[in-house]
């Protein structure tokens, strides 16, 4: 498998694609939108690129992809970096670089903002048996009772909230989880700033001054009586009504700047 790269920088001359041999260890999880390392020109360091098509065969001799990183961008993203470069005259990788998640976009990836990871506790075992073990006693001790009780009722639940809500501690889980009922595993936490924040609904008790209602009015009556009819649309400035005409057929509103 050979990749179609783009070198990530700002150098016109290099704005054209590179190709790269993909190792077989790295074919499954490569795809358009990747994001790569590769050796580039006679520089030491590794140079960071983004997949952007594949081919079958090259006629020059190929240098391997060095390593596939964690971001991509989708594949039709990629397409719109194409057309955004052709339409505006820029590289496609400051296109592509528009897309990444906040925090990515740097090539130095030390600096790079950190995707956050948290431990996840889930049952190792049917829920059946663990229900049979504590009913029968074998499972004796209250705590690790209760932690079970809780991954019975809830699933798989954070470590730091499972401490908390089942009020045990780590020690605990530990033990329960070298008994074999339980795992640990870490995850990747996706970040969503706006999550405990309320957003208003800025739009929700608005209401028409007089003269809005009265335009409104008689398009709305145009528009149920099928006319074929223009309104010219006055406002203060900002309001974005300067200026446009209204067009109403039977079957929309048509806007057109005059």
């Amino acid at each position: 498998m050979i990749a179609q790269v783009i070198i990530n920088t700002n150098a016109k001359e290099l704005n054209k694609t590179f190709e790269y041999n993909v190792p077989t260890e790295m074919q499954p999880k490569i795809r358009i939108g990747s994001r790569v390392l590769v050796s580039f020109g006679k520089s030491k360091n590794l140079e960071e690129g983004f997949v952007i098509g594949f081919i079958e065969k090259s006629e020059y001799k190929l240098k391997d992809i060095q390593k596939i990183e964690e971001n991509y961008i989708e594949e039709e993203n990629v397409e719109l970096a194409k057309w955004m470069a052709k339409r505006y005259f820029c590289n496609i990788s400051d296109c592509i670089k528009l897309m990444l998640p906040p925090g990515t976009k740097t090539k130095v990836v030390d600096n790079r903002i950190k995707e956050r990871t948290a431990k996840f506790v889930s049952l190792k075992v049917e829920e059946e048996k663990v229900r049979k073990e504590i009913e029968q006693n074998i499972v004796k001790s209250d705590k690790h009772v209760r932690l079970l009780n809780f991954l019975l009722e809830n699933g798989e639940t954070n470590i730091t909230e499972l401490e908390m809500f089942a009020d045990i501690s780590k020690a605990v889980i530990k033990t329960v989880e070298k008994n074999g009922y339980i795992e640990i595993k870490e995850k990747t936490i996706e970040r969503n700033p706006f999550i405990h924040k309320i957003m208003p609904n800025r739009t929700a008790n608005l209401k028409f001054t007089d003269e809005q209602q009265r335009a409104y009015n008689a398009i709305e009556t145009a528009i149920d009586d099928k006319m074929n009819s223009e309104f010219l649309i006055f406002g203060v400035t900002g309001s974005r009504k300067n200026g446009n005409i209204f067009t109403v057929n039977t079957k929309s509103v048509k806007r057109r700047k005059i």
